[in-house]
């Protein structure tokens, strides 16, 4: 499988070594604007072939990540679909969807976002096992070609990723309050801490680790993050109203004395976090499905979306159309015999014939 990478850095570095340690007979090409750091990502092994242009890059790949900033992946993305072939799929890392996914209207393409990372930048620090694990979203629509979703949500679990589907717009309220809220926040307390103690004349290294592990991600790469700010402000506008909203509450039982409702709080926030980490452990063994679906355009996309939606990943997916290409099956690998039960049931009433295989 040749693969191509557009931007070699942190992410598409750490694509480019996870594609050629877990892949066989992956071969890696990356494209940017800095002929040093694709040489550089060539002699860290993050890419085979550093290519001169996108035609290159794209000369014959199947698939095609663009790693740019949030704020340059829709020329990228089109660029790449200018570039690429009929049967190449195009997929992304950015973490804001919605407006790309409505910019970028090609079957081509789908939007995909891998929650991993560090604070660290640049292919130097690129890792093998950057997504081992980790949640990798994907956002097709009606238009996406079933047999390039397929390809991009293997060839993501290939890299040691979970790939979930999930709505472009319910993925950016997600992320502005699980990822981009925690930015604010830790760039306000920062600067509040920073001014407290100018202003009592204390020493800044008097600090503990609750502020530390609080603000861990203050400050964050600008070259980045305002154009995750900017792209994705209306659902982190409402994120950071909802915060302030409960901090206003938190702030008049205070003003009360009301001990019951800040015990109430804190343990509800106690409780709260349990079970948000609970959710990221949840594992078991994987059942397979498989669901007898029309030839129908947007048929599989519809699937993915529905069964993300309810919370349920699939581990892994494949397509066996039928000979005369007018419907086929659709084998599903659901983790948990709970979730694959409420995925049986799910997919049955959206009409589709399915059994456990």
């Amino acid at each position: 499988m040749r693969i191509a990478v557009l931007g070699v850095g942190l992410i598409g570095g750490s694509i480019g070594l996870a594609a050629r340690e877990r892949i066989e007979d992956a071969e890696v090409v990356g494209y940017g604007r800095s002929p040093e750091r694709l040489e550089r990502a060539r002699k860290l092994g993050a890419i085979e072939v550093a290519a001169g242009s996108l035609a290159e890059a794209l000369d014959g790949a199947e698939a095609c990540f663009c790693c740019g900033p949030v704020g340059a992946l829709e020329a990228q993305a089109r660029d790449a679909l200018a570039a690429a072939a009929g049967d190449c799929a195009v997929t992304d890392v950015g973490s804001v969807k919605a407006p790309l996914v409505a910019a970028v209207d090609d079957e081509r393409f789908v939007g995909g976002h891998p929650v991993a990372g560090a604070e660290t930048s640049g292919v130097e620090h690129a890792r093998a096992d950057l997504f081992e694990g980790a949640v990798w979203y994907l956002t097709p629509t009606a238009r996406t070609a079933g047999v390039l979703l397929e390809r991009v949500h293997r060839l993501v679990g290939r890299l040691g990723a979970r790939p979930t589907a999930i709505d472009p717009a319910a993925h950016d309220r997600l992320m502005a309050t699980v990822s981009h809220l925690p930015h604010v926040l830790a760039n306000v307390l920062v600067a509040q801490v920073a001014a407290t103690l100018d202003d009592e004349r204390k020493p800044l290294t008097a600090t503990g680790p609750s502020f530390r592990d609080a603000t861990r991600v203050a400050g964050a790469n600008s070259a980045i993050w305002i154009d995750i700010y900017i792209s994705n402000r209306e659902a982190l506008g409402r994120a950071i109203d909802e915060t302030i909203r409960r901090l206003e509450g938190a702030r008049d039982d205070l003003a009360a004395a009301d001990a019951r409702a800040l015990a109430e709080w804190n343990d509800g926030a106690a409780g709260d976090r349990r079970r948000l980490l609970e959710a990221q452990l949840a594992g078991g063994p994987v059942h397979e499905l498989r669901v007898s679906v029309p030839n129908r355009p947007g048929v599989i996309a519809q699937l993915a979306l529905e069964l993300g939606a309810a919370g349920i990943n699939i581990s892994d997916m494949a397509l066996y159309p039928a000979a005369d290409m007018s419907e086929g099956v659709v084998a599903l690998w659901i983790a948990g015999e709970s979730a694959a039960r409420r995925a049986q049931d799910l997919v049955a009433g959206l009409g589709h014939p399915v059994a456990r295989a």
